[in-house]
């Protein structure tokens, strides 16, 4: 048997909750907003909501799959056409419009310096990742929030900003739902100073390291 994905752990997790405070998913799964948050098709979505594998494909189809759904939101939000579109990519980068006007129309794969500008441009989360991830992983990052949020209601609207937490986000990376390190006796108290020592310094930029 195949191990659990970081996306079935989180549905795993999102049923539990929701059983246990008699909610319906629904309520706080919507396939459609979903995929406008991951520039997924909404049938991907609704396939792996309903536990189905991510369809075969290559990081530079994703990407370029990512950045034609940006592109066309954005052509709607603003009632752009794409040569106005391209236009304004052209002028914030050192690419031509032609070039420009390739790439997000999903034809041409951008280089690295311009995926990182398209990361900007579209006020993506996630940086370069939300264009590159594996489906089942961009629809896991923007469950993850929801999931804390029904967990821990008593933490409020700003639950979700804790996402950007990298000590939460090791914890389920793993799985992790919650810990309680004063549990773990069989560990001395100086080794366990020095080990949360080590993780802090790993999170947390030393004073004088914008020095450097």
């Amino acid at each position: 048997m195949e191990p659990p994905t970081s996306l079935a752990r989180t549905l795993g997790r999102l049923d539990k909750a929701v059983a246990e405070q008699g909610l319906v998913r629904s309520d706080f799964v919507d396939p459609p907003a979903l995929a406008a948050r991951t520039a997924l098709p909404e049938s991907v979505v609704r396939d792996l909501l309903e536990g189905r594998r991510p369809p075969d494909d290559t990081v530079n189809a994703r990407v370029c799959a990512r950045i034609k759904a940006l592109s066309d939101a954005y052509l709607r939000r603003h009632g752009k056409v794409m040569r106005d579109l391209a236009a304004e990519v052209s002028a914030r980068t050192d690419i031509s419009e032609v070039w420009a006007r390739a790439v997000c129309d999903g034809k041409k794969v951008p280089n690295v310096a311009l995926l990182h500008h398209l990361v900007g441009f579209f006020g993506v989360e996630g940086g370069e990742s939300f264009f590159t991830a594996p489906a089942d992983e961009a629809l896991d990052r923007v469950l993850l929030p929801v999931v804390r949020k029904l967990e821990h209601p008593e933490l409020g609207p700003g639950a979700a900003l804790r996402e950007v937490d990298p000590v939460s986000a090791l914890l389920d990376r793993y799985g992790v739902v919650s810990a309680d390190l004063r549990l773990h006796g069989s560990v001395p108290r100086a080794q366990l100073e020095r080990i949360l020592e080590g993780v802090l310094r790993s999170v947390v930029p030393q004073e004088g390291d914008g020095e450097r």
